[in-house]
């Protein structure tokens, strides 16, 4: 039988920024690049692959830092040196990505969707040189959706992985809540936490349980943000608020501000544990690796060398592309140290409830969801 969950017309009213988002997330998309761009690395000569990150910097143990990555075995397997810009603050996007431009770059990997229209406008000025953006479609100032020839807008459906960690989540929890919160609520945020929702929210339905998730509302579309992805206070002060409301697993949507969620359970003396986000946060952040039962991963390292390495070789395509439990674009991290800590027939349900929604017997879906 064909199980469909759908999330509810969103209610809430995002910023400005956010709603562009919401809608440049639905601009089409194919199926991952090849691989075979990936394995043509011989050396290349007159080409230079640049980066520019978000507010998080370089080193935020998640999506900027597997970028990162990506891009430094790109330039390694090519035999180039690729050149960098590390954003600080939001106001300095769009003097980094120029100054990508005017050390002419042949290929500019921006970084989040904060850059979105930074990128567009870029792309549009540049139309000699090829970008890709993570995390982002582009838009029009009037939010329509925008397809330029030079920009590849690098998708991930983390809904159906956060799904898999939902429902590990809910049955992990000893205290029957579990909780979330964003940075800010951007597409690329609330996705994880629709897909966490609702995987909480099919446990509960296929073992007739109440585990309760607190921070985020699906079907309003609402919940708590920290209104920045830098502040580790911010996010150790909202963690506190969630344990207290007696949530024993917690996944932080939020950059490094995971970090603080660790420091608020240190603190607390009690029995909580952190689903990450982006990156397996165990190998990524081992300091405080015995907190992680999961984390919902993208492939970003992956996916940025082939974009790179097929741009060098002549093989650039402005088709977006999805990262899926299908191409393996996305995927949940081993347990490692919760490995003995969780029931060994509720690890075989993930797997199977992975499969189902790889066959399309289960569809998550949620408004931010990629299509």
């Amino acid at each position: 039988m064909e199980v469909t969950l759908t999330i509810t017309k969103r209610r809430a009213v995002f910023s400005g920024l956010a709603t562009l988002g919401a809608v440049a997330l639905l601009a089409g998309c194919a199926a991952a690049p090849s691989t075979g761009g990936a394995t043509s690395t011989a050396a290349v000569t007159d080409f230079t692959p640049c980066i520019v990150s978000d507010a998080g910097g370089f080193d935020d143990k998640s999506f900027n830092q597997s970028s990162f990555d990506g891009m430094t075995q790109a330039a390694d397997a090519l035999g180039v040196k690729f050149k960098q810009a590390e954003s600080k603050t939001t106001d300095q996007y769009a003097g980094n990505v120029s100054s990508m431009v005017d050390q002419n770059c042949n290929f500019i990997l921006t970084v989040g969707f904060a850059l979105a229209n930074t990128t567009r406008d870029a792309a549009k000025a540049s139309p000699k040189t090829d970008f890709a953006i993570i995390d982002s479609a582009l838009s029009n100032d009037d939010f329509s959706p925008l397809a330029l020839d030079n920009v590849k807008p690098v998708l991930y459906d983390t809904a159906q992985a956060a799904f898999l960690a939902g429902y590990l989540a809910a049955g992990t929890t000893k205290t029957g809540t579990v909780g979330t919160f964003g940075g800010k609520q951007f597409p690329s945020v609330t996705i994880f936490m629709d897909g966490f929702a609702d995987g909480v929210t099919y446990y509960n339905t296929q073992k007739s349980k109440t585990v309760k998730l607190v921070g985020w509302d699906k079907a309003a579309q609402t919940g708590t943000f920290a209104d920045s992805f830098d502040d580790i206070s911010k996010g150790k002060t909202i963690t506190a608020g969630l344990i207290d409301q007696g949530a024993d697993i917690i996944l932080p949507v939020a950059g490094p501000l995971f970090q603080g969620t660790a420091q608020a359970i240190q603190d607390s003396g009690k029995d909580v544990a952190i689903v990450g986000v982006d990156s397996d946060l165990y190998e990524t952040a081992p300091a405080t690796k015995a907190l992680y039962l999961t984390s919902i991963m993208k492939q970003m390292a992956d996916a940025t060398k082939t974009i790179v390495v097929d741009a060098a070789n002549g093989k650039f395509s402005a088709t977006p592309y999805i990262g899926t439990l299908e191409n393996k674009g996305v995927d949940i991290a081993p347990l490692h140290d919760w490995e003995s800590k969780v029931d060994p027939a509720l690890v075989k349900e993930v797997d199977a409830i992975k499969a189902d929604i790889i066959s399309g017997k289960l569809t998550v879906t949620s408004p931010s969801t990629p299509k």
